[in-house]
């Protein structure tokens, strides 16, 4: 049996003692592309590497809950639904519901100027 845990709720010290664990990290960006672009195949690549590197960036902006694979999956979901090819600054604000889940943490974005983010992301910075 495998049991998964994001740490939003506290394992039992019961289950905790008849288990090993295994920290898995965030992917790196050609794994996370990898993984990306075989769930969203309709996805132009250019599209899903932007987006993965604005979700490892939104990682590292201290928030509530930093954004998972299964995040940057949807995020590009939702921008091939609105026939985005590639990401812009306009196109990622609009959308950030589908990365960050928590008002907080897209406040948080916004507030780090998500238009640089952005610029980074599709500059391949």
């Amino acid at each position: 049996m495998v049991i998964t845990s994001n740490r939003t709720r506290e394992v039992h010290d019961a289950l905790k003692r008849r288990c090993y664990y295994h920290w898995l990290d965030h992917p790196d960006l050609e794994r996370e592309t990898a993984i990306v672009r075989a769930r969203v195949p309709d996805a132009a690549d250019r599209l899903v590497e932007q987006v993965a590197r604005l979700t490892q960036a939104l990682r590292g902006a201290d928030l509530h809950k930093p954004p998972g694979v299964a995040e940057t999956i949807d995020w590009t979901e939702a921008l091939v639904a609105l026939g985005a090819t590639t990401l812009d600054a306009e196109l990622a604000t609009q959308t950030l519901g589908a990365v960050l889940k928590y008002r907080e943490d897209q406040e948080r974005a916004r507030s780090l100027d998500i238009g640089v983010m952005v610029q980074r992301a599709v500059a391949g910075a």
